[in-house]
């Protein structure tokens, strides 16, 4: 009998510190090996004509803490072997081990090769545990002559379903929780090319040795995150990262992060170099050879063939063919660039400016050539202010990219938008350098406008187009800002926005800016909510503009008639609809918070909310909240609206529970965020405003509403804003004695809320 259980041999293996994440799956793949090994000499007696052979992970002895076990029984047509199988199979589901398992014979296991691509490449893997070796030798031998053999349609298929793998786990390099095994990039890919090579492919000695080294980067990384979590998994979840980055001992997880978005750059690029040469669909859409002007056009390729260190804008000539033909920039010609292409002199060569401009102009087909070049670090000649973002992790679930790539996007957005502004080329260089500064020390905005300046007279343009891509590095989070967190209605919001932007011209080139760099960032960051305030403010503050400042005030915009018609009633009244609660009662202390509790306590989150007093003893409160997962009863929210304003229901009581029961949840951003009241008393016309910006928890805008209250505080309006783990709540309020708090009450309302806030961490 086996010495053991396979879970007792595992967990020692998983658990002995003195093993590094790189010797794991080999330990593991050995105790595995050994168990099984021994349970079928307990179990099959004599080895001719059967044998025990390992599949894929298990198959190359890189078995992960919680891989999966592939197994298949092969067989020389045994009739019992289905009886033998079970003797094997079951012990290993006795112990919970999820197990990928067959029984064939060669023959059959040979067909099933022939057709299914499957079963072809996880052959191409295998080798003997225990059993007949002649067997396996033969149908190793026979499944090898086979998949050589085939024809390219094999390899086509190979390739399409690369593609289609990437389309569905996005990209290792640039997500902020990346598929370390079947994203663009990771390590599936490296067993891909490996497959292709063993149909032929040739793959160099330094692209394998290059492989190899980001191969083990991406791997350690897979061990340590099963080794920590204990679950089956390849997604690097964000809450992981740490703990991670710790048992590999980097100094932290943005270290880690840096290294595998490295890694992952190199795998993907070698990926799509070993796929583009097979793909002959591309091949047959390709144009004819041509060469001109120092480029030419060979197998699908754009080839330069001019000198670099003689014509310093080939590399400009050569990206914009690429990007406005959808061609990659031949290998080779990346190398002689890397190795011959000069920085460009200060100022940059007459036409180099509108070659760089051009090429962004390209939108989405300009990324991947500026990305081939940036992995020669040929892109960073031309900008060398670029390179501290290379890779470098935005670690918050607000931001889908790394800084690099989030760039490019943003500039493929801004392309897409270019139409609506006159300066399409500012909108574009603004894009493409709006974040350059957080690569370095310090407030990136402020980095990036010390950087822009310098950047854009070097490409050639004027002082003032300087002054202008300075002034939206500055404001690039100006509209999204004011929009979410000061009230539109207010006659000073406009002034203040006017003040900074000054122009309508330049109000339509940051508008452009704001709804690019919004969309690059993520889906939480941009959406019909966020799209239609900076459209109200954008359009109110043009307005503002152009009638030099005697825009009216308007009535409140929530307000609207069938709103009027239920304070004229003057009865307490819930209605809720789509993604929006409304709250007519007689207007006293403590309304607005008992609404918020009440939303809190069935998991609701408020992204904006409104108030509204009226002079015959009224009040409106109104919150539109997030879409959940599952469909809002609005029947059991606006009944709990209703007790929660009678006194009926204990808020705090249940807040405190439902915060405990659901305290675990999935990681938003790498640090928690900091507490900060402020107050600003200039910024409205009757009211003074207060932002609150602290961790996100349930009921954090019921315990501050509440504070308010206590404080004798009326809420005027209110902005509720969600950023990752962040939220930023702005309140309009006025006292007993005005509008404009006392210094003295001030400081005591900055005490009341941290305090209240204490409570909900």
């Amino acid at each position: 009998m086996t010495d053991g259980s396979l879970t007792e041999l595992r967990r020692k293996v998983i658990d002995n510190p003195n093993l590094s994440a790189w010797e794991v799956p080999r330990a593991l793949s050995d105790v595995t090996d050994g168990f099984l090994s021994q349970l079928y000499a307990d179990e099959i007696h004599g080895d001719s004509g059967i044998a025990l052979v390992a599949l894929g992970g298990y198959g190359r002895s890189e078995l992960s803490p919680s891989s999966d076990l592939d197994l298949m029984l092969v067989h020389n047509e045994r009739d019992d072997i289905d009886a033998l199988a079970d003797r094997i199979w079951y012990p290993l589901w006795d112990e919970g081990f999820k197990l990928g398992h067959s029984v064939r014979s060669v023959d059959q296991t040979l067909r099933l090769a022939a057709t299914d691509l499957e079963t072809a490449t996880s052959l191409l893997n295998a080798r003997l545990v225990t059993g007949d070796s002649s067997l396996v030798e033969e149908l190793l031998a026979r499944n090898e002559l086979q998949w050589a053999g085939q024809d390219s349609e094999r390899l086509d298929e190979l390739a399409r379903n690369v593609a289609r793998r990437h389309r569905l786990a996005g990209e290792v390099a640039f997500l902020l929780e990346p598929d370390l095994k079947e994203g663009r990039g990771g390590l599936r890919d490296v067993h891909a090319i490996d497959w292709a090579a063993r149909a032929g492919v040739q793959i160099t000695v330094h692209d394998r040795e290059l492989l190899d080294a980001a191969y083990r980067v991406l791997l350690e990384a897979r061990v340590e995150l099963h080794r920590i979590s204990g679950k089956r998994g390849d997604v690097l979840l964000l809450e992981e990262q740490d703990s991670v980055a710790s048992a590999l001992r980097d100094p932290d997880a943005d270290v880690l992060m840096g290294r595998i978005a490295s890694a992952a750059r190199r795998i993907a690029y070698l990926s799509d170099e070993t796929w583009r040469h097979i793909d002959s669909d591309a091949k047959e859409k390709s144009p004819e050879n041509i060469e001109v002007n120092g480029l030419g056009i060979v197998d699908h390729e754009i080839v330069i063939v001019g000198d670099p260190s003689t014509d310093p804008l080939l590399v400009l000539h050569a990206a914009v063919h690429a990007a406005e033909l959808d061609l990659p920039l031949a290998r080779e010609s990346l190398r002689r660039l890397a190795e011959r292409q000069p920085e460009l002199p200060d100022p940059w060569p007459h036409g180099a400016r509108d070659l760089f401009v051009t090429l962004l102009r390209n939108g989405h087909r300009a990324i991947p050539v500026i990305e081939s070049l940036d992995y020669f670090e040929v892109w960073s000649r031309l900008l060398p202010e670029w390179t501290p973002n290379r890779a470098r992790p935005q670690r918050n679930v607000y931001h889908r990219f790394t800084v690099d790539r989030h760039l490019l996007e943003t500039v493929a957005e801004a392309a897409r938008l270019a139409h609506r502004v006159q300066r399409s080329d500012i909108l574009l260089v603004a894009a493409l350098l709006h974040d350059i500064g957080k690569g370095y020390p310090g407030d990136h905005t402020e980095v990036g406008m010390r950087l822009v300046g310098p950047i854009a007279s070097r490409c050639g343009f004027s002082q003032p187009d300087s002054q202008l891509l300075t002034r939206l590095v500055e404001h690039h989070l100006l509209l999204p800002d004011v929009a979410t967190r000061r009230d539109l209605d207010d006659l000073q919001t406009l002034r203040a926005v006017a003040e900074k932007v000054q122009t309508v011209d330049f109000l339509e080139l940051l508008a452009a800016l704001t709804e690019a760099d919004s969309i690059a960032t993520g889906p939480t960051a941009w959406g019909d909510w966020k799209a239609h305030l900076v459209e109200t403010l954008t359009e109110s503050t043009a307005d503002f503009i152009s009638s030099d400042g005697a825009t009216h005030r308007k009535r409140r915009s929530f307000v609207t008639e069938h709103i009027e018609a239920l304070m004229a009633e003057g009865e307490t009244i819930v209605e809720g609809s789509g993604d929006t609660v409304t709250v007519v009662a007689p207007d006293r202390a403590g309304v607005f918070s008992r609404a918020a509790g009440a939303l809190a306590l069935r998991g609701l989150d408020v992204l904006q909310a409104d108030a509204y007093s009226s002079d015959a003893g009224m009040a409106v409160s109104q919150f539109r909240v997030a879409e959940p997962d599952t469909p809002v009863d609005w029947g059991r929210v606006t009944d709990d609206v209703h007790e929660c304003l009678k006194g009926h229901l204990a808020i705090d009581a249940r807040i405190a529970e439902r915060a405990r029961v659901y305290r675990r949840r999935a990681a938003l951003a790498a640090k928690s965020a900091a507490t900060r009241v402020a107050f600003d008393i200039e910024s409205a016309t009757d009211a003074t405003i207060i932002e609150v910006r602290t961790e996100d928890h349930i009921g954090v805008l019921y315990h501050l509403t509440r504070t308010l209250a206590e404080m004798g505080l009326d809420i005027r309006s209110a902005k509720i804003q969600t950023i990752s783990n962040e939220v930023v709540d702005t309140f309009y309020v006025t006292g007993s004695s005005g509008p404009m708090l006392e210094e003295l009450h001030r400081r005591e309302i900055d005490s009341a809320l941290r305090h209240s806030l204490r409570l909900v961490e």
